[in-house]
């Protein structure tokens, strides 16, 4: 591996915003699913959360330019158990629907925790989500379509609070010294290896400094090496 990969890997590491997330309620067209979890890597979002669908299935191919191998999926068999999930987090509970009381989405403070959440491409919020939710957010529009693609709308939204947050220095982070965060550099700079080690429940072995392996001396790698 080369040292600018490896040193972009930990750059990436060190920006992720584990307060930020996305929840796509019974989302399952999986070029939209796809899209979105593009769109979480690009603005660092660690983790996305899914709700299996009422009708039909679940649909996730790789097929988001291999983002999907540096952001992780959850998925939850309902909508509520996945709000509780992030709230349980400290994440704030933004819908993108339109209601009442809903406000454009550039009003919004995305510096604070937040889970974005967005609805399934036919029918859109379910009931208990925008029931949930601490506010609704709008895109404003001036055409004949009634709303953006879920795909597109998620991408707006999170652009913005990229922004906001990159004025507020959110992004400005030193490198995470924790073990989960350097569990996470070796599964991006050595996959097989990390597959190997978690397969047969070995420590992952030490890295140089161009991200390369180290070769352990204990015969349990072998194997992989």
């Amino acid at each position: 591996m080369s040292r600018s990969r490896f040193e972009k890997f930990k750059q990436v590491l060190r920006q992720r915003q584990h307060d930020m997330t996305v929840v796509t309620d019974q989302v399952h067209k999986a070029q939209n699913i796809s899209a979105m979890i593009r769109t979480a890597d690009a603005v660092g979002i660690p983790e996305v959360h899914m709700v299996k669908p009422v009708r039909g299935h679940l649909v996730y191919h790789n097929t988001a330019g291999g983002s999907g191998r540096f952001v992780s999926t959850r998925v939850h068999p309902d909508i509520q158990t996945a709000l509780d999930t992030v709230r349980g987090k400290g994440m704030r509970l933004l819908a993108a629907a339109w209601s009442d009381n809903a406000v454009s989405y550039r009003d919004m403070d995305y510096t604070q925790p937040f889970a974005l959440v967005m609805g399934a491409e036919k029918y859109g919020l379910s009931e208990t989500a925008m029931e949930a939710a601490d506010a609704h957010l709008t895109i404003p529009m001036i055409g004949m379509v009634e709303s953006y693609n879920v795909s597109v709308a998620a991408a707006i939204i999170l652009q913005e609070a990229m922004h906001q947050r990159m004025r507020s220095g959110h992004y400005d982070l030193p490198d995470p010294t924790d073990a989960a965060s350097r569990k996470q550099l070796f599964r991006w700079a050595q996959p097989k290896m990390a597959a190997y080690c978690d397969r047969h429940n070995l420590p992952y072995p030490d890295l140089d400094e161009d991200g390369d392996l180290i070769p352990p001396e204990d015969p349990a790698y072998r194997g992989a090496l």
